[in-house]
């Protein structure tokens, strides 16, 4: 049965960021709320209840509400101040079914993976050399719990959002990403992902270019992403932007699509997203030089690997 919110207990903020309007809460809920499967494996607390996050963001503002204030949409503003030719207020919305005032995510049963990552976190700049790749994120991807990337296995087989699918092929496929509410936001804050089918590719580090290589794929990833979001939504080419992070939070290969307009936006930080184009340029010139290089990115102080990466710095030339 569906997630009832006034069963959930709060526990602790895990964290909030006031640029984005996002607020992360840690919580319980009761196993009931959740599939017996999902229950049994996480095992639940002698209460019966178990952990669970509670990601609450302002959601966007549609286009056309500026064009309603004069018949009612607002429903109360209250006087701040001003001078000159500046004024502030406070304001309220009429409650709307078509304007809902927030996006609620949420996470049940919560692993202790999950409630690091979705924790306030320092961010320290490590450099990847091939050697530390292959000592230490390597077994670390290696031993990441299948579990994780369920949802993802969900969806490459029609279990979940099959009603979704932009694009489908034997290859890979095309769904809006679940941060992206095509109903209530604007298309300037698209947000697609390409899943590929292939389970051997986990991160960017694994693509090969070369005859037999991951070039074709690449490259009919990028050409369905423009297809789709001209024919479904009239972008023309150029309009969004496709990336790839490392490290990602999940190790299924897969490839972000966002409205170009968009930025700032928690995921395109320098370091961790990585030009489509560009990585097939690069295979183009070197097919192996997603192995050889050494990369620099930002780690949280609660990644999992962010002690082992820390710890090894400082033998890094």
């Amino acid at each position: 049965m569906p997630i009832q919110l006034q069963d959930f207990e709060f526990e602790r903020v895990l964290d909030e960021n006031p640029y984005f309007r996002c607020l992360n809460v840690l919580g319980t809920l009761p196993a009931s709320s959740v599939s017996s499967s999902d229950a049994s494996s996480s095992g639940s607390t002698s209460d019966g209840r178990l952990p669970a996050i509670l990601r609450l963001e302002r959601t966007p503002f549609p286009l056309t509400l500026p064009q309603e204030f004069s018949s009612g949409v607002l429903e109360q503003a209250k006087f701040l101040g001003n001078t000159d030719i500046y004024t502030w207020m406070n304001g309220w919305l009429k409650r709307r079914d078509d304007l809902p005032d927030l996006k609620i995510s949420i996470i049940c049963p919560a692993t202790d993976v999950h409630i690091r990552k979705y924790s306030k976190q320092d961010i320290l700049m490590v450099h990847e050399t091939p050697e530390l790749y292959e000592k230490v994120v390597k077994p670390y991807i290696e031993a990441f719990p299948p579990s994780r990337a369920q949802w993802v296995r969900n969806i490459l087989d029609g279990t979940s959002e099959a009603h979704s699918l932009l694009h489908s092929t034997d290859e890979f496929l095309i769904l809006p990403d679940m941060k992206w509410d095509p109903t209530t936001s604007p298309l300037t804050a698209l947000y697609l992902l390409a899943l590929v089918r292939d389970t051997s590719i986990r991160s960017m580090r694994d693509l090969r270019g070369g005859e037999s290589g991951h070039l074709p794929l690449l490259k009919a990833i990028r050409d369905a992403a423009h297809s789709v979001v001209d024919r479904k939504y009239g972008l023309v080419r150029g309009s969004v932007r496709l990336y790839v992070h490392y490290q990602p939070s999940y190790y299924h290969f897969h490839v972000h699509i966002v409205h170009a307009s968009q930025s700032g936006i928690m995921g395109m930080t320098v370091g961790q997203a990585h030009i489509l184009d560009d990585i097939i340029s690069l295979l183009t010139v070197a097919p192996d030089i997603l192995s050889s290089l050494t990369l620099t990115y930002g780690l949280g102080s609660q990644h999992g690997l962010y002690e082992p990466m820390f710890a090894a710095q400082s033998n890094v030339a």
